[in-house]
């Protein structure tokens, strides 16, 4: 089967080489028949754009995104424009990984949002669709209301988004669901604990269904708690669909549609 981790953070103090080699060790750890693993990997920064770049240049089966993330609002010097250089790149295949953060605020929010803002306007221009990051403290939905207020408007002018690593509530995932994004899960749903997220899954029509792994973060079970890796996507993919009443291989062929949809790649036509 084919699978297509659409989230993956290259660790750039790895060779490429080894972190093909981690990536395929992991797959053998999960015993599934997995034939080709496409790959997305994002840019969180101006120096995780070019890693990601790199990484997807020398990887055939990877594209990539750039753009900043949340925590990186308030460092960035480089406004959005600047990342043109990378959109340009025909593997360069999304904005992002770009949004808000609430939770941490590791950037004042008045750093966030007119970045957010500018990225966005950024993805319209280059016809390419947006990463989005939306995170907020348990207690508060103000990151979910002010991410909605700028893609409601993105998604008005056309513009394409997928809301990666949802953990917001199911009325939150309705509304952006209603904008016509498509919905990221993590390795977050084999958790104990993480009903919300197998609540949210089992309501994502399956056309806007995309599986990620975040890596290196959020491992899944039984391996939580190591460091992630696309190879463990498998893992994701088998109890995602379980709770859907699909086959690991149904989920995987629907997803991988999904995301090629999503990017608007070829994979064959760049390798």
């Amino acid at each position: 089967m084919i699978l297509f981790d659409t989230h993956f953070h290259y660790d750039r103090e790895t060779a490429i080489a080894d972190t093909h080699a981690a990536i395929a060790a992991d797959l053998a750890l999960t015993a599934q028949p997995v034939t080709r693993l496409l790959l997305a990997a994002m840019g969180g920064s101006w120096q995780e754009s070019q890693a990601a770049r790199d990484f997807a240049a020398a990887s055939p089966d990877c594209c990539f995104s750039a753009g900043t993330h949340p925590h990186n609002a308030v460092e960035e010097t480089r406004p959005a424009a600047e990342f043109r250089v990378f959109f340009d790149d025909p593997k360069c295949r999304a904005v992002g990984e770009l949004g808000l953060d609430y939770f941490y605020d590791f950037s004042p929010r008045d750093k966030q949002l007119p970045l957010f803002a500018s990225f966005l306007s950024e993805a319209l221009t280059a016809d390419l669709p947006a990463i989005v990051h939306c995170r907020d403290r348990d207690d508060s939905d103000l990151a979910y209301a002010d991410a909605y207020a700028l893609l409601k408007d993105f998604a008005a002018s056309g513009g394409r988004m997928v809301i990666h690593c949802f953990t917001g509530t199911p009325a939150w995932a309705e509304r952006f669901l209603e904008l016509g994004a498509f919905l990221g899960v993590t390795g977050m749903v084999t958790f104990n604990r993480a009903d919300n997220i197998r609540e949210n899954l089992r309501l994502i029509p399956l056309d806007r269904l995309l599986l990620e792994t975040d890596s290196p973060y959020l491992a899944p079970k039984p391996y939580r708690g190591r460091q992630n890796s696309p190879g463990l996507l498998p893992l994701v993919a088998q109890r995602a669909a379980g709770e859907r009443g699909l086959t690991t291989g149904e989920l995987a062929e629907i997803t991988s549609q999904n995301a090629l949809r999503f990017y608007r790649w070829n994979p064959a036509a760049q390798s």
